[in-house]
């Protein structure tokens, strides 16, 4: 491992992906810093610095996924600790960003939930934020401190590249994600369908019409969650049924919860191409996850900011 030259720039990891974090280390050269996370009989988290930071940039990793609220208690807390030390920054990586879809009224007396982690986070006293694929681009502007959203489509796109499809079409599981889907069409030079689909209440969806030609094609849906995939598993099935050769499914987040594993262990999807923004236990990991690291491209992130170089080029 080559050695980063500057010793200022410390990076810490949470209990949420640790091995992610491990691997964004090595990428950078840069040791692990040290510290702990504890639990008192009660539940309460104490977190102990176990190194000096005074004067050091600081990234801490940890992606707010389940169980969430633990997670975003201990980088709250975590945090707190940092500004105390006298770190002189404090960024915050978060490769998922939990409660994301919460990002709006849609009835009302709903929360803003993904506002309210903000306003946490900053408060706490973070200054800066590094995520991937955000569920909703303007939560960007929920914060009033800079954010860097990484994309996970050139991930996702180098593999199927490399794959050679003769005849493909891109999928968008719904209207929203049709700037998603169109990113990865352009890298594989193909064209994109759209599901028209309802959902009547979260976590279920009705596959209502499918705009786009697929017969005869590769389908690949892309969705930057999956959760419990219903909607990734009935998209499937359908495109089969509307005359799809094959179906290939992407997303860059796996929260898999619920029955997601047993759905795509019987769905019509030939191989989920994930990444590994969400730690994936070994009793999720079947033959027909492919799981893509995003250590590289958060490395990248971290020193560009660091050595206060852009960002925007790791968008391509």
């Amino acid at each position: 491992m080559a050695q980063y030259g500057d010793n200022k720039l410390k990076v810490f990891t949470l209990s949420s992906n640790p091995d992610l974090a491990h691997e964004i280390t090595k990428e950078i050269g840069v040791p692990m810093g040290k510290s702990s996370v504890q639990r008192f009989s009660d539940g309460e988290i104490q977190i102990n610095i176990e190194e000096s930071i005074r004067g050091c940039d600081i990234y801490v990793i940890q992606s707010t996924s389940s169980p969430a609220n633990e997670h975003i208690m201990e980088l709250l807390i975590m945090i707190d600790a940092l500004k105390r030390a006298s770190a002189r920054t404090i960024n915050i990586v978060l490769p998922y960003y939990g409660y994301a879809r919460q990002d709006r009224k849609a009835r009302s007396r709903e929360p803003i939930t993904a506002k309210l982690v903000a306003n946490l986070l900053e408060t706490a006293g973070a200054t800066r934020v590094i995520t991937l694929d955000l569920h909703a681009t303007q939560i960007q502007g929920f914060f009033d401190i800079p954010v860097d959203q990484l994309l996970g489509v050139p991930i996702l796109g180098k593999y199927f590249e490399e794959k050679n499809f003769e005849d493909v079409v891109v999928v968008s599981p719904d209207h929203g994600g049709v700037v998603r889907a169109r990113k990865l069409a352009d890298r594989l030079k193909a064209p994109i369908a759209i599901i028209d689909k309802r959902r009547p209440k979260p976590n279920t969806s009705e596959v209502m019409n499918i705009v786009g030609n697929i017969d005869g094609k590769t389908a690949i849906i892309i969705d930057d969650i999956i959760d419990t995939a219903g909607t990734m598993t009935l998209a499937a099935n359908a495109m089969i049924e509307n005359g799809a050769t094959a179906v290939y499914a992407c997303s860059t987040h796996p929260v898999l919860s619920g029955p997601a594993i047993d759905r795509i262990q019987n769905s019509e999807i030939k191989e989920l191409v994930i990444t590994n923004t969400i730690a994936l236990p070994e009793a999720k990991k079947i033959s027909k996850i492919k799981q893509l690291s995003v250590a590289p491209l958060i490395a990248k992130a971290i020193i560009n900011v660091h050595e206060q170089r852009s960002v925007s080029t790791l968008f391509d």
